[in-house]
């Protein structure tokens, strides 16, 4: 049987990952209205959620946040766990649905297509950015907004979102493969 704390912290990685999720949906959803002028579903699921970046975010809460203070060393183990982390996801995505949602051919120093250099920069300025910025704050609010509903409420929120997002990743996962 879990403590109260535990619970709650896995109730609270639970909810910044659809928090990061869809804030990483939006995010990807911009750039592809700029770099395309159109809408584009950027994401794996059909709904507003990019479970790459709520996992990403997870690694750097749960495992990358002892670098705080360090940058430079959380910047370059950042980017190599999440361009590593990138590069399995991209490859498990391909292997199982035939199908490539980013690809870095043409970016300077990739490795198939999945990573690049450049992004993998990108990714070590965004966790210095998340780590000491953004989920600071993130967590702030959600603490805020935690203080004003019980256990039991966030518990059906989340499965809630959790049944959602099942049904999403089915449904998503049957479009992909027809």
């Amino acid at each position: 049987m879990q403590n109260e704390n535990e619970f709650t912290k896995i109730n609270k990685y639970i909810l910044y990952f659809f928090i990061y999720s869809c804030i990483g949906w939006i995010l990807e959803t911009i750039y592809a209205f700029i770099v395309l002028g159109h809408f584009d579903n950027r994401g794996f699921l059909l709904g507003p959620l990019c479970p790459i970046y709520g996992f990403g975010m997870l690694i750097l809460i749960i495992c990358l946040s002892n670098y705080k203070g360090n940058n430079l060393k959380l910047f370059f183990v950042a980017a190599v766990v999440l361009t590593y982390f990138e590069y399995v996801a991209g490859f498990v995505l391909e292997v199982i649905f035939d199908l490539k949602w980013w690809d870095y051919t043409n970016d300077f120093l990739n490795i198939n297509g999945r990573v690049c250099l450049p992004f993998a920069l990108a990714w070590g300025v965004i966790a210095i950015l998340v780590v000491n910025y953004i989920h600071p704050f993130t967590e702030k609010i959600t603490n805020k907004l935690l203080n004003k509903i019980t256990p039991v409420m966030l518990d059906i929120v989340l499965k809630v979102f959790g049944i959602i997002i099942i049904i999403d990743f089915i449904l998503s996962s049957i479009s992909y493969l027809n």
